[in-house]
């Protein structure tokens, strides 16, 4: 018995010495807030970042907080998130005049897709019918204007709606409130496994980049270890999707909610686009705001190259 109580008590004393060193530990993790619309396949290096431990591993904590794209750069200079992915919303609202940056480039390339109801088998089909974005002044919504021009429908003859999130447009199609939509996998290729179809291929219409990471210049400032420490769990979790095909196929389809067929697509077009170095063509930002220029006053001297800063990416110099 006395025993025993030598022993609660030791116990309870490394508990109390054992405690406030845990939670030192947990206070030690230094907390990022990251911006997203909407679940979308082109986040995964996030996801894996926060279920492998990986921003853990660089002592970080992640908040992932659901907000709309058009908020998400004012978000970000107020302070109220760290960081966003789409690198050319955050393009658009430098050529605006906030003070972004953009930090990190995941891809070569945008895999938007056009889905439509089956009936809709002509571009004209499309006239008269309401068609689904994410947002406008999105790339959804800049690729779906680039088709209509090449198709010589003009805008006004088609109702454009804004979803918020590339998971709210595939909803939207899905419960037959439009015609179609701009989806990027596995919406498409869940859409299709439904009975709709695949109406065009859009990502190469227009030289938009797709997702990374956007910042304020002021946090670039006042918190560079931070983000560098950010982009490093980030990068260690592309290199993890490129190494761990099965089990990234089985997250795919776990957070997607679709099939091993499906997740196995999903995964093939990822892998293709994802880039080893984190950079953004300069040639594709400067295209971009070249883009922008067609329906809004950029300065002629405006240097997409000032947005970028890929200091921070590990085996910089």
């Amino acid at each position: 018995m006395y025993v025993g109580k030598i022993l609660s008590v030791v116990l309870l004393l490394a508990g109390l010495l054992l405690t406030p060193g845990a939670a030192r530990g947990a206070e030690n993790l230094q907390k990022i807030r990251v911006g997203f619309p909407s679940l979308a396949f082109s986040y995964m290096p996030f996801y894996v970042a926060q279920e492998k431990g990986l921003l853990k591993k660089h002592g970080l904590e992640a908040e992932y907080i659901q907000m709309r794209t058009p908020i998400q750069p004012q978000a970000v200079i107020n302070g109220n998130i760290n960081f966003f992915p789409s690198v050319s919303t955050g393009i658009s609202a430098a050529v605006a005049g906030l003070p972004l940056a953009i930090v990190l480039n995941f891809y070569n390339g945008s895999p938007w897709m056009l889905v439509t109801q089956k009936e809709i088998n002509k571009p004209q089909d499309l006239t008269g019918k309401t068609l689904a974005v994410s947002g406008i002044r999105t790339a959804p919504y800049y690729y779906l204007q680039a088709a209509l021009k090449k198709w010589e429908i003009p805008e006004k003859d088609v109702s454009i709606i804004s979803t918020g999130g590339t998971s709210d447009s595939f909803l939207a199609l899905t419960t037959n409130q439009v015609a179609g939509t701009v989806l990027t996998p596995p919406f498409d290729d869940k859409a299709v496994s439904l009975g709709y179809k695949k109406f065009m291929f859009l990502g190469d219409l227009v030289p938009i980049p797709y997702v990374g990471v956007v910042t304020s210049q002021s946090q670039i400032k006042s918190n560079r270890e931070t983000v560098r420490k950010t982009l490093a769990a980030l990068m260690a979790s592309v290199v993890w999707i490129r190494a761990n095909r099965d089990e990234s196929v089985k997250m795919i389809a776990t957070r997607f909610k679709i099939s091993p067929t499906e997740a196995e697509q999903t995964y093939a077009t990822l892998v293709k686009i994802l880039n080893k170095d984190g950079r953004l063509d300069p040639n594709i930002a400067r295209g971009y705001v070249d883009f922008l220029r067609q329906d809004r006053p950029v300065p002629a001297d405006f240097d997409a190259q000032k947005l970028m800063d890929f200091s921070m990416l590990p085996g910089a110099h």
